[in-house]
């Protein structure tokens, strides 16, 4: 089956690294209180919602922490990309747009995060299970960055 293949594995890697690399450069503006409408933006809205989508496709038996993550992540996406592509960012819209896309690119970065700690033996070594300290401590750390950039990110607009 196509969806349970190495293939599509990699596939939905790499959309979720261009939605998060995109992200990035979304983010940096939002911070400086501006709201690009340039490729960046649009790479990261389609890639982070490719991302979400294609996570769902994978075979998985009952509920799990990802399919949570994708739920969730999902549901933010959708005012997210109402506020850009059909109210224009107007009025409250814009605010909504940034909390959304910074929240949106928090969960992409979780997950990055998650994923590390599963796939790279380094890490696996300091947090096997992903409930000890260095696990706690670096996904702190992202969520306190993010909290801070969408509040400096909402005020500047």
């Amino acid at each position: 089956m196509f969806f349970a293949s190495p293939t599509f594995g990699t596939i939905h890697v790499v959309l979720s690294f261009v939605g998060i690399f995109a992200g990035f450069a979304v983010l940096g503006a939002l911070i400086k209180g501006e709201v690009r409408r340039d490729a960046w933006t649009h790479v990261f809205l389609i890639a982070t919602l490719a991302t979400s989508v294609t996570g769902f496709l994978f075979p998985f038996n009952g509920f799990t922490p990802a399919l949570g993550t994708g739920i969730v992540a999902t549901l933010v996406m959708i005012p997210t990309l109402l506020a850009i592509y059909r109210f224009d960012l107007e009025g409250s819209w814009r605010k909504r747009y940034a909390i959304g896309a910074v929240v949106s690119l928090y969960l992409n970065t979780f997950v990055l995060v998650v994923q590390s700690f599963l796939k790279f033996p380094h890490l696996n070594a300091l947090a096997p299970n992903g409930n000890e300290p260095p696990f706690a401590v670096v996904q702190g750390l992202v969520l306190v960055f993010f909290a801070y950039a969408g509040w400096r990110a909402v005020n500047r607009l």
